[in-house]
């Protein structure tokens, strides 16, 4: 009879994020190669997993299209030299794939149903915008089920900053420049590079290898924001400067139960603790991780206060800042994306819930005194999706300290 079992994470790669459009680093490069090549890196760096332990792959993509459909978590698996006999499927949450990948994969092995399996994510916005070939109801419009500008995401940041006036253009720059200047000081410190599975890559001056991220600005300024100009609407708040870039991207994760892990020698990087995910206005989508949040920690029987960090998705900066402020957080507050986020890494849709896994992953070991961590993003026609973690490394003693 299946047991419910404490589910890990035990390991997360992703590949280097590119910017969308012919001159991105991934231009030439196929949407299922990058997954298959952070799939390979993943494999090659768990060695003592036995390929064919893996019960299943879950691998999320926005658009499921070309060269991101076909049940690609199937064909992702196969190209990635799994063994024929581990099956495979495909997800779509938009920006929330990869998490809702984890939640589905986490779910089967916590009900005991599964030991191992491998989810992610992938996006490849230059081949496939967002949206490319959907075809909404007309009942949305006609019986104004949803405002049109519901499916622009950059709109639907414009009316978070109508509905709470605190949430100034300064205060979103702000956000962005220091998310910039995070980002760059991880990456002086070697701290992002050492999950980044490099990519092949061709363009006009020849083969040439992806090995960092491409949306970073570390000569950001305060200045230069202001001057930025604003898509959504005239004089409106939302730039490039305080908004994720449309990005390419792949990540995936390993994830086992606590006790195949142990006896395959797997470790574990971060255990499940809960997970939720909640719907909103799709007008004011942004605001889709309050709700989320407090489904998890309700789940967890924890309080905000019990999370000592957060890795939030920046797909705008009012986005995580009406979260903030939600909770009583302050804007520059250390526990909130150490790192920097998706403002200067890229947010490749589909594949960001892994990435921000992958860097609460590193952080937990630098960290023995947090005992709980959080990842959450908003989502498009509004939901939100939160995950909490626990760190394996917790002490008590350093706690205290």
């Amino acid at each position: 009879m299946a047991e419910i079992s404490d589910v890990v994470f035990v390991d997360g790669v992703r590949t280097p994020f590119g910017r969308a459009g012919e001159k991105g680093q991934y231009w030439n490069t196929r949407a299922d190669d990058l997954i298959v090549k952070a799939m390979i890196g993943l494999l090659e760096r768990n060695p003592n997993l036995p390929p064919e332990r893996v019960d299943d792959v879950a691998i999320a993509a926005t658009t499921q299209t070309g060269d991101q459909g076909l049940t690609i978590g199937r064909t992702a698996a196969i190209l990635a030299g799994l063994p024929i006999s581990v099956p495979g499927f495909s997800i779509d949450r938009m920006c929330a794939g990869a998490m809702t990948s984890v939640a589905a994969i986490g779910s089967m092995i916590g009900f005991g149903q599964y030991d191992i399996g491998i989810a992610g994510g992938v996006e490849h916005m230059g081949h496939h915008p967002m949206g490319e070939g959907a075809d909404p109801n007309p009942r949305f419009l006609a019986e104004k089920l949803v405002d049109p500008e519901a499916l622009n995401m950059g709109n639907t940041a414009e009316r978070l900053h109508d509905r709470f006036p605190s949430l100034t253009k300064e205060r979103a720059d702000r956000f962005g420049l220091l998310s910039q200047q995070k980002v760059a000081a991880a990456y002086a410190a070697g701290k992002i590079q050492p999950d980044l599975i490099p990519v092949a890559i061709r363009s006009e001056s020849g083969w040439g290898l992806a090995t960092q991220d491409e949306g970073m600005r570390p000569e950001t300024t305060m200045e230069g924001l202001a001057t930025l100009k604003t898509p959504f609407r005239p004089h409106g708040r939302v730039t490039a400067g305080n908004a994720s870039p449309l990005t390419d991207g792949a990540t995936v994760s390993l994830l086992a139960s606590a006790h195949v892990a142990k006896d395959l020698g797997l470790g574990a990087k971060m255990r499940l603790v809960s997970f939720g995910f909640a719907g909103v206005e799709p007008e004011v989508m942004g605001i889709g991780p309050i709700p989320s949040t407090e489904k998890a920690l309700r789940k967890a029987g924890l309080t905000i206060d019990d999370i000592g960090l957060f890795e939030l998705n920046e797909a705008f900066s009012v986005q995580v800042l009406s979260l903030l402020d939600h909770f009583g957080i302050d804007d520059d507050d250390p526990r909130v994306n150490p790192w920097g986020g998706a403002i200067a890494i890229g947010h490749p849709l589909a594949a960001s819930g892994v990435r921000l896994m992958i860097q609460l992953a590193r952080q937990f070991e630098e960290r023995p005194d947090v005992r709980y961590g959080m990842t959450a993003m908003c989502v498009g026609l509004g939901q939100g999706g939160s995950m909490i973690w626990e760190n394996p490394h917790y002490s008590a003693k350093g706690a205290k300290r």
